[in-house]
């Protein structure tokens, strides 16, 4: 007799926590629609203000200039003067 309320406990533990992990799961994925949706809000507020992502893939420009390797320096002999 104690030996089924135990393996009656046991079993009332193991789905009790596989509710929490479903609830935990499901949380999460809420979570992460309200982020989505948040994000697209955002991104169409920024639009409407003319700023475009660079999502396309182009490099940024910048001032820098690029350093020069060994095999472009040794690829452009220089000007002889």
């Amino acid at each position: 007799m104690p030996e089924d309320i135990k393996s009656a406990d046991v079993e009332k533990l193991l789905a009790d926590e596989k509710a929490i992990e479903d609830r935990k799961q499901a949380l999460i994925a809420d979570l992460l629609k309200q982020k989505e949706a948040a994000m697209k809000e955002f991104d169409d507020k920024l639009a409407k203000l003319g700023y475009h992502a660079n999502s396309a893939g182009k490099s940024k420009r910048s001032h820098h200039s690029k350093e020069k390797t060994a095999a472009d320096v040794a690829a452009k002999p220089k000007a002889k003067a």
